[in-house]
């Protein structure tokens, strides 16, 4: 409790993206392009999920979670990073640090949750078929959506409690553009090995967990697909998986080649820049992955439109 006393009042500095003023109202635009792009889309989805009857379905239930994950995980961070482009004084409090780590961490692990309770709705649609409505049921997808929020942000407040009571004396500087487990350990004289051990404690079971179910749920998808005799009946099971894979897999490759490497100096910078794309621009092309290569999206969102159209007319 005194180190957490003692720490509560201080304030951290980011270091941001780029010491380039030239670049700055550049990257500026992209990422307000970008942000608004990831609030229209990710809030259409949930729209679309919400009005169609035909997308009221366990893929589309898990979907529209996914897009509200994906809203609220961007705006954790792209508003305070677009808000430093533009000043000189990229200043944020300990507990403006904090409380940006903790829904971070829990929305980022609710995420690969939802991603692997995702890839068994498709392990069952295409393994087991003729009995997908009795097993994904109403109760159990919501079960599952719960029990992923409920196990994310127990762990994240798990870490955010450890990482925030170490004390930090030795700079205010963090080296990076948000508040991000390894600068913060690099700024404080506390014993980190507890820490250290908790924080990778959770990261393995979370993104291993979730990792693990896809990679399993995939396998015996393909066996299936595999085995089916027509070329339409294999096309039609794999593209209904094809916008989940290619989701998991950006975000799954973002996040490894972010954190499962030595650090050095090189290695921050490209931190940098995989975090900015699996923080800012992940969120964007989820909804718009979805909208391009999902047949009953497109199908959905045209008949939405239509629908407005004879409404103005």
């Amino acid at each position: 409790m005194n180190i957490i006393n003692s720490t509560r009042g201080t304030s951290f500095t980011f270091s941001g993206l780029t010491d380039d003023k030239e670049i700055i109202p550049f990257l500026f635009a992209v990422f307000l392009l970008v942000y608004m792009v990831t609030i229209c889309g990710n809030v259409r989805m949930m729209a679309i999920v919400h009005i169609l009857p035909s997308l009221h379905t366990p893929m589309y239930y898990f979907l529209s979670y996914l897009s509200m994950v994906d809203l609220f995980y961007s705006s954790v961070i792209t508003p305070k990073m677009l808000s430093d482009l533009l000043s000189k004084e990229k200043a944020i409090s300990f507990i403006g640090c904090a409380l940006q780590f903790f829904f971070f961490v829990g929305l980022a692990s609710t995420e690969v949750f939802i991603l692997s309770s995702m890839s068994y709705d498709r392990y069952v649609a295409v393994c087991h078929p003729l009995h997908y409505i009795s097993i994904m049921t109403k109760m159990k997808c919501a079960g599952l959506v719960h029990l992923a929020f409920s196990i994310s942000f127990v762990q994240s407040s798990a870490q955010t409690s450890c990482l925030f009571s170490l004390k930090y004396c030795r700079s205010s500087l963090i080296d990076h553009f948000y508040c991000d487990i390894s600068p913060l350990f690099r700024l404080s004289c506390s014993e980190t090995l507890t820490c250290n051990i908790v924080s990778l404690f959770f990261v393995c079971f979370c993104t291993l967990s979730s990792l693990a179910t896809i990679l399993i749920s995939y396998t015996c998808i393909i066996s299936t697909i595999l085995h089916m005799k027509t070329a339409s009946g294999r096309w039609k099971a794999f593209s209904t998986c094809s916008s989940h894979l290619t989701c998991s897999s950006i975000f799954y490759a973002t996040v490894f080649i972010t954190y499962l490497h030595p650090s050095s100096n090189v290695q921050q910078i490209q931190d940098k820049v995989a975090s900015v794309f699996y923080t800012v621009v992940t969120p964007m092309l989820n909804p718009l992955i979805y909208s391009l290569r999902n047949q009953e999206v497109k199908k959905g969102l045209a008949h939405l439109l239509q629908r407005c159209q004879r409404q103005h007319m």
